[in-house]
Formats: C-alpha cells, structure tokens, sequence
C-alpha cells in the first residue's frame, strides 16, 4: 500500500492544491472587486462538463475550455460598455442553466450532478491529484511571472501604461489562471463554491496583511486551513466536504474579523 492509496490523504492534498492556486487569485478578486467573476465562470463549467460527458472527453479538458471562452466573453462585454455585474449575471445563469440542461441530454452516461455542483473530494484519483497539483503549480508560476505587471495593473491602467505594462494583457493573463482554476478545482468543491474559495480567504486575509504578498501567503494559509478543517469535519459529521470547507472558510473569515475588531476597539 504506498501513501496515495489512502483515500483521506489524497483529499488532503487535492483540498492543498487548490487552496494554494486560488489563494493568489483570489487576492486579485478582491482588489479588483471582481466577486461575481470567478461564481460566473465556474457556473460555465458546467457546460463543459457536459460537453465533456457527450465526447468521451476528460471533464477537466471541456471545463477548461468553456471556463476560458466564457472568462473572455465578460471581458469582452465589459470592455464595450456593459455594466460588468449585468453581464456576469446574464452569462453565469444562463450558462448554468444551459449545462444543467445539456447534461440531461447526454445519452448513456449516468451524471451525479451533485459531485459537479459541489464537489466530491474523497472520490478524487490519483490522476485527478496530478491534474490539480499541474494546474495549480502551473497558476502559481504564471503569477508568480507577472506579479509585479498583474499588481500595477491592479493598481491602475495609466500607471501599468507608464511602467511598460499592457492592462488589458494583464487582465487576459488573470482571466486564463482563474479559468485554470475552476477546470481544476470541479472535483474538488464544485462548481457553486469554488468562487467561495477565491473569495473567502482573501478576505479573512486582508486585515492581517500589510503587504500584497503577505496578504497572499496569509491567503494560502487559511484557503489550506480551511481544506484540512472542513475536511476532518466532513469525515467526523458526516457531512458534505465541498460545503465543509467552504463553512470552515467562512468561520475563519469571522473569527480573524472579531480578533481584528477586538484588537482596534
């Protein structure tokens, strides 16, 4: 029996491996109060699911691919004018709908909509942990790569502009590693809570940190806190992982919040 073989462990480091990929994103996501971009682009997913389930393709493959068109069609729309919320509105939902719709239609395939919607961890393979540690190693080089261009453009356009940076590639270059993201994280927590995950340990991050890095790492430590925790609860309660996780993250978001108001009173 070699370490992987443990069903438990391979969630541990599957719920690590996303945790860390989304840590940094979810910084950005924050920043840029782009809250209902990562729920919108993990509600296409579902389409991909199903268009993955009709093609005999890896779920991973067709989640990513229509993760990233739908990730540049809100890019695209926000660029001609319209209301960046009422856009991501119109096209999460409506995506949702349409993949929920479409996997009903696939034929000889039995679906657990629920393993897609919110996640099934302890199912996770050891072809899955490689998919998710490759992707997630893979997000974190790329911000790791444009760091600085993607935290100047953050910052402000005229300012990326001056220093050399293209904002809008750098914006492509963010909307490619939460696509990376979502495709990975499906198996994981599903596609309803991985936006919970991007968003959940920035946040509790953010009073900690005084320092954008900092408040990365800090991220990190939480989103892989919060893995561990709902995990271990999921296991001893009997109840859902997915969720687990992302109530353990929530606990900790108002944990730290009390501390910090406590400590500024």
């Amino acid at each position: 029996m070699t370490f992987l073989d443990d069903f438990l462990i391979r969630a541990a480091l599957a719920g690590v491996g996303v945790a860390v990929a989304a840590a940094p994103l979810g910084c950005f996501v924050v920043w840029r109060r782009m809250a209902y971009f990562g729920d919108a682009t993990a509600h296409a997913a579902i389409l991909g699911v199903a268009l993955s389930l009709a093609l005999s393709l890896p779920v991973t493959v067709g989640a990513l691919a229509v993760a990233v068109i739908m990730a540049f069609a809100v890019t695209q729309l926000s660029d001609r004018g319209m209301a960046l919320d009422t856009g991501l509105g119109v096209l999460a939902h409506s995506a949702l709908a349409l993949g929920l719709v479409a996997v009903s239609f696939v034929q000889g395939v039995r679906v657990d909509l629920g393993a897609y919607l919110f996640g099934d961890i302890l199912a996770v393979t050891k072809a899955d942990l490689v998919v998710i540690w490759i992707g997630a190693l893979a997000v974190l080089a790329l911000v790791g790569w444009r760091w600085s261009a993607l935290l100047t453009a953050t910052l402000s356009p005229d300012l990326a502009h001056a220093s050399g940076f293209n904002p809008k590639r750098e914006g492509m270059v963010l909307t490619l590693a939460l696509a990376v993201v979502v495709a990975v994280a499906i198996k994981v927590v599903g596609v309803l809570l991985i936006g919970a995950m991007l968003l959940i340990p920035p946040a509790a991050a953010r009073p900690l940190a005084r320092t954008p890095e900092a408040m990365a790492v800090l991220a990190g430590v939480i989103g892989i806190t919060a893995a561990i925790t709902g995990l271990w609860a999921a296991f001893a309660f009997d109840s859902p992982t997915g969720p687990s996780m992302v109530s353990a993250a929530a606990l900790l978001f108002v944990g730290i919040g009390v501390i910090t108001r406590l400590k500024h009173a």
